[in-house]
């Protein structure tokens, strides 16, 4: 059975939803030096027309699955830019416990990418002392989309059960994905899509990041000005953020004037020089800065080194932020949301899990709420250890941000992968 290609079409946008795509600390979470990546080191969505080769599906169209899915899963997918199809895994054949689990990473040269692999590892050392694991191993191939079809062939040789990847390129690792899913070993594709239909994404909408985000200003800043600060310019990320925010200005705020958009690449300095630029050559007041980043301590800092009043600013939560919003409660004015690296590797590693226990996905892209954060709960997020020099540590959402039974909507035959537990996620500051 072929897959149903399907892209969703535009839902009810005044529903504000959290997805993002971004990670924590005054660094790009996962800047790689491959030209896709994405703000969070992952490859760029892939265009609708993207998705080519065709494989056995599930029962009934995307479209209609989609429909199905619980509220909060199905308006994911509003405006979403990747091919959405049926997966190819119903009649996957689930191998014998215990499994062995291969990472396969494409940059390791930031805190957000390292923590992700650090909580990999502590996963499938958890499910080995369950007798579920047999190991765990992890190959780097720092942005080289050679190298990473390299390491994959070299996990399908070694016979590698679950293969995870962050990768390099949304299109260089389709034939051996292919390779991968001819062997019998499934491939989760997370923290960014990639285009074979022998994958499993796990992913975010970067048009509903761009619209949440706006959504968000307007409720609260719905006269003044507001500064859009996009990431790298001529990225597919940064005009599908744009294009949300541009939607959600027109159809909520559209009396609130935007100065911009100018461009801070996603990265700390540039990000900060780019604000002070502006507020050089704009002397009236700013009410807001919309931008997609985890910069967000260092917009607040650019606006108080020039002596303007600390703005409303969107982003991704991260520690540091959240330690300057405690030495300067009444200074730091947030609304955004959560893409963090620990729960980014807990829901892929969880997929992964799900389909080796024989667990069916209905669809080959399984999109994830990401959690609202607010200026009156940032004390739930804040942990005594973080600084504005927090850089490489992360908060940890105080509620799964996708539960058991929420994610089993996505399967067919759907249930809990113990001995996985949200509540010993670690703390940020340890136990």
């Amino acid at each position: 059975m072929s897959p149903h290609r399907y892209r969703w079409p535009a839902l009810a946008l005044a529903i504000a939803l959290t997805v993002a795509a971004c990670g924590g600390g005054t660094e790009t979470p996962g800047a790689s030096p491959s030209p896709e990546a994405s703000p969070s080191g992952a490859p760029s969505t892939p265009p609708a027309s993207a998705a080519t080769s065709a494989s056995p599906g599930s029962e009934g169209t995307a479209a209609e699955i989609v429909a199905s899915l619980p509220k909060e899963l199905a308006i994911l997918y509003d405006q979403y830019a990747g091919t959405v199809t049926t997966a190819a895994y119903r009649d996957f054949q689930a191998p014998a416990r215990p499994w062995k689990i291969c990472e396969s990473e494409s940059y390791q040269g930031n805190p957000w990418r390292v923590a992700v692999t650090e909580e990999l590892k502590r996963l499938a050392g958890a499910f080995q002392s369950a007798g579920l694991v047999s190991g765990f191993e992890m190959t780097d191939a720092n942005g080289d989309v050679a190298l990473q079809i390299t390491h994959i062939q070299s996990f399908i040789d070694k016979g590698c059960d679950l293969i995870l990847v962050i990768a390099a390129s949304a299109t260089g690792l389709d034939q051996v994905i292919e390779s991968a899913y001819r062997a019998g070993i499934p491939v989760i594709s997370f923290a960014g899509a990639v285009t074979s239909p022998y994958a499993i994404n796990v992913d975010s909408n970067f048009y509903r990041w761009g619209y949440d985000m706006m959504k968000g200003i307007c409720d609260r800043v719905p006269q003044g000005r507001f500064l859009a600060v996009d990431g790298i310019a001529g990225h597919p990320i940064v005009a599908q953020e744009g294009a949300g925010r541009d939607a959600a200005h027109q159809a909520s705020c559209p009396g609130l004037e935007m100065i911009g958009p100018v461009n801070g690449d996603w990265t700390p300095t540039t990000t900060k020089n780019v604000v002070l630029q502006t507020l050089a050559t704009n002397p009236s007041e700013i009410d807001a800065v919309w931008t997609t980043g985890s910069e967000t301590r260092l917009v607040t800092e650019a606006f108080v080194q020039s002596g303007r009043p600390a703005p409303l600013v969107t982003g991704s939560i991260s520690g540091d932020a959240l330690g300057y919003w405690h030495e300067h409660p009444d200074g730091f004015k947030f609304y955004g949301h959560a893409v963090l690296p620990i729960p980014t590797a807990q829901t892929a590693f969880r997929v992964g899990v799900r389909i080796l226990e024989g667990q069916k996905p209905l669809l080959n892209t399984l999109l994830v709420p990401l959690p609202e954060v607010t200026q009156e709960h940032l004390a739930d997020w804040f942990a005594p250890c973080m600084t504005p020099d927090s850089g490489s540590i992360f908060p940890v959402p105080p509620s799964d941000p996708l539960p058991e039974d929420l994610m089993n909507a996505y399967f067919d035959g759907g249930a809990a992968t113990p001995p996985f537990n949200y509540a010993d996620t670690p703390k940020p500051c340890g136990r």
